[in-house]
Order: C-alpha cells, then sequence, then structure tokens
C-alpha cells in the first residue's frame, strides 16, 4: 500500500501540469474580455510541434519552445478573428478546436510522427522535471502581471468596461491581442508537455479533453490563478490514479477508468454554479465586442 501511494503521488505533479498551464492561459486572455474555448485546439497543436521537434533531434527544452510558438500561432488566429474581425468568440474557438484537431492528425500521419516514442523531458530534482519547478513560478508571474504592473491593470480594465478602458486611452483591440498572445503560449506549452514529458508519444488523442477540463477549471477558480493550479492538482490527483490502478490488475473496465476527470468536471462545474455571486466572478466584458466610438 505504502508503494502504490508513493508511486501515485510522485506522478501527481506531471499531471497536473498540463490542467495548470492551459488554465493560466486562459485566465489571461479572458481576464481581458476573451471568451477562449479554443484551448483543445491550442493544446493540439503545442503536443504536434513538441514531438515533432523532438523526433527531428531538437533537445527537450526547444521542443517546449515550439510548443509555445505553435500555441502562439493558432493564438495570432484567433486573436485576428475575434479581436480584430469580431467574430463570435464561441464559434471561433470551436472552430480551431476542429480544424487543429484534423490539422495535427493529417500533418503527423504526413509527417510518420504517429506512436514514436521520444526520450522527452528527464527529472531534475526530487523525482520531478523543469517545468514542474517553474509551474509555480509560472503561476506567481501570472499574479504579478495581473495586479502588479500597468500592463495587467490594463489587460484588467479592458475585460471589465472596454468602453471605459478606451476612453482612458487604452488600446483595446491591441490588449486583447497582446492577452490571447500569451494565453496561448501556456496553453500550446501545456500541449507539449504532454508530448514531451507525460505521453512521451504522438496520438490523435493525446490531449484527450484536458483543454475543455481546463475550461472548467477556470470556472472553478473564479479567474484567479492561484485557485487554478489548486484545481489542476485536484485533476493531477485523478489522473496520476488512473494508471496505478490499472497497474494493479483489478478488473476494471478501462472506460470506467477513463470517467473520472469528466466526473469530476462535472461535479466541479454543479459546485461552481451553487456558489453565491460575488468578488472573483468572470470579468464583465467577457466575450463581448467593443466598437470603439468616434471622438471629438
Amino acid at each position: 500500500m505504502t508503494e502504490f501511494l508513493f508511486n501515485w503521488l510522485v506522478n501527481v505533479p506531471a499531471f497536473a501540469v498540463p490542467f495548470a498551464l492551459a488554465a493560466l492561459g486562459l485566465i489571461l486572455s479572458e481576464r481581458a474580455g476573451v471568451l477562449n474555448l479554443g484551448a483543445e485546439g491550442f493544446m493540439l497543436a503545442g503536443a504536434l510541434a513538441g514531438i515533432g521537434v523532438t523526433i527531428n533531434g531538437g533537445p527537450p527544452l526547444a521542443a517546449l519552445a515550439g510548443a509555445m510558438l505553435a500555441g502562439m500561432a493558432m493564438g495570432l488566429v484567433f486573436a485576428f478573428l475575434t479581436a480584430s474581425l469580431r467574430i463570435n468568440h464561441v464559434i471561433a474557438g470551436l472552430a480551431l478546436v476542429f480544424f487543429a484537431d484534423a490539422l495535427t492528425r493529417y500533418i503527423a500521419s504526413y509527417a510518420g510522427w504517429t506512436n514514436q516514442a521520444i526520450k522527452g523531458l528527464e527529472p531534475i530534482f526530487l523525482g520531478q522535471d523543469l517545468v514542474v519547478w517553474a509551474t509555480p513560478l509560472i503561476c506567481l508571474g501570472c499574479v504579478l502581471l495581473l495586479n502588479r504592473t500597468r500592463f495587467g491593470l490594463a489587460l484588467r480594465a479592458v475585460g471589465e468596461n472596454p468602453a471605459a478602458a478606451d476612453a482612458a486611452g487604452i488600446d483595446v483591440t491591441t490588449m486583447r491581442i497582446l492577452a490571447i498572445l500569451l494565453g496561448t503560449a501556456l496553453i500550446g506549452l501545456a500541449g507539449g508537455y504532454l508530448t514531451v514529458a507525460v505521453s512521451k508519444i504522438w496520438t490523435g488523442s493525446v490531449v484527450g479533453g484536458r483543454g475543455w477540463i481546463a475550461i472548467a477549471l477556470v470556472i472553478f477558480a473564479r479567474w484567479h490563478p492561484w485557485r487554478a493550479v489548486l484545481g489542476a492538482i485536484l485533476f493531477g490527483c485523478i489522473e496520476a490514479l488512473i494508471p496505478r490502478i490499472a497497474a494493479t490488475g483489478a478488473d476494471v473496465p478501462r472506460y470506467f477508468l477513463q470517467m473520472p476527470p469528466y466526473l469530476a468536471t462535472l461535479a466541479v462545474m454543479i459546485w461552481s454554479a451553487t456558489r453565491s455571486s460575488g468578488g472573483g466572478a468572470q470579468p464583465a466584458a467577457l466575450g463581448l465586442h467593443h466598437i470603439r466610438e468616434d471622438r471629438d
């Protein structure tokens, strides 16, 4: 039993990191008023870039950098659709998920990357890799950015009242584009980490709905970074438990083993819906377009 608990707990951080990074990326963009339902697609782009760089001889850190760039590239398309063309945020996000799913499967199949195992990231301290140790620092950076910098205050102002922010001289469109790019870089990193450090292989289902769970995490966290990380640890505990149960040889159908993360997501959504409204709720202008009025 002690060995079971140890093997479970030592794997929790690696399983929690993708949820944490994706949720932090979503918070950055949504605090600027951009409703981002495309996390699954951005993670797929990052996952494919990570595995592609590694298979072609790049070191793991270069693969993670490539994953961030891939996420930002998809984010640039999302920013163009939502901030520039003012397409509905929900439609744009869902469209990019389906596009990324088809595109990544095609590229991986064409390049022959499917089911190729890689070496991936190695532990550096206490059995954990560099990204695990960096994630709390990334969260702290997000907190400081949002609450202690002029850029962060402007970003939050755009998400709460874009008209007032515009009147104060803040370029709403530019702020939203920057928030999207910062956020999708982290979401791409989450996807890259999945292939470079967790699965160490590419399959079309490697992300496995984690982007959707990250969206639920943001609502659970009420758009607060530290709460999102705590929620990510909860889901990391659940995900790390699944292979441990399977390794015991327990006669449990694999479909039942795949259910707990999604059941937990439903529980989180129900719990969030029953909470009383108050401070820390969603940004007031989330998902709303801002049309600049001409001023003399």
